[in-house]
């Protein structure tokens, strides 16, 4: 379930926006981390506790030991970029049309906003669209479909520990999004170099849309979090799975913990 809002930049505002998001980027020692939850933790109850105060102090967190195979996280990483190393053409052959899915490239009023992306349903099977997946990499769908049965696992896992935090039933979360027939979505982006790093900006300011984001990165920085009035960078973990709480979850957080929204720049 991965959908993010994008808010409308304009180019001519990129470079005052980018020393903006520089002056007010917190690192060093002093910097608030995000974050980490342990899933391998034998006392479920500290890893419930864990995963509500994560979700209600920063609406974002690193998992690790969270049971989807490395090799799995980097294959999947390869046949993206496989894909997006296809000539034009080729890729141009899943654009969107009308429907949200397929492939894209954002650009800023006729500058590239060093953004390409391939999205498409991966749950429930009866709402796939395959025409929306790549045939280039052979091994593109595959991978996909065994990561989509990893994921989907997790994402439950995750609703069911919230669930018991906000004091519910372990499956109230997911089956007031659906259930089986909720729909899960991927998004593979990709950020090629930019010519004029001043103007490279890969995602606009946006919070995800959806319910909850699983997000697997790669070692390549980039992905900055809003909190008390700093961007913070998010630390790369080999193998970590970030988990994003979106904006339907969010209203739940509000209404119980008295939560209020983080944005995010990556």
């Amino acid at each position: 379930m991965e959908f993010e809002r994008d808010h409308n930049t304009s180019s001519s505002s990129l470079p005052s926006l980018c020393k903006q998001l520089a002056s007010s980027t917190l690192r060093g020692s002093l910097e608030p981390h995000i974050p980490v939850v342990d899933l391998s933790a034998s006392d479920e109850d500290l890893v419930v506790r864990a995963v509500v105060k994560a979700s209600e102090e920063w609406g974002i967190f690193q998992v690790v030991n969270h049971g989807i195979p490395t090799e799995l996280m980097q294959q999947l990483q390869v046949v993206g970029k496989q894909f997006f190393d296809l000539p034009e053409a080729e890729k141009e052959a899943v654009a969107k049309e009308e429907d949200f899915e397929g492939y894209k490239r954002n650009y800023l009023e006729g500058i590239k906003a060093w953004d390409e992306h391939l999205f498409h349903r991966i749950w429930p099977p009866s709402c796939i669209n395959y025409k929306y997946w790549p045939k280039n990499p052979p091994q593109y769908r595959e991978v996909n479909e065994e990561y989509t049965r990893h994921m989907k696992k997790l994402t439950e896992k995750i609703l069911g520990w919230l669930s018991e935090g906000l004091g519910l039933s372990p499956v109230a979360l997911t089956k007031s999004l659906g259930g089986e027939m909720a729909e899960y979505v991927i998004r593979v982006n990709f950020y090629p170099p930019s010519p004029k790093s001043e103007l490279a900006l890969g995602a606009a300011v946006h919070t995800d849309i959806g319910a909850i984001t699983l997000l697997v990165p790669n070692e390549v920085p980039g992905l900055q979090v809003f909190k008390d009035e700093q961007w913070l960078d998010l630390e790369y973990i080999n193998s970590a799975v970030v988990v994003i709480i979106g904006d339907q979850l969010m209203v739940w957080l509000i209404v119980l913990f008295s939560y209020f929204p983080l944005y995010f720049l990556g």
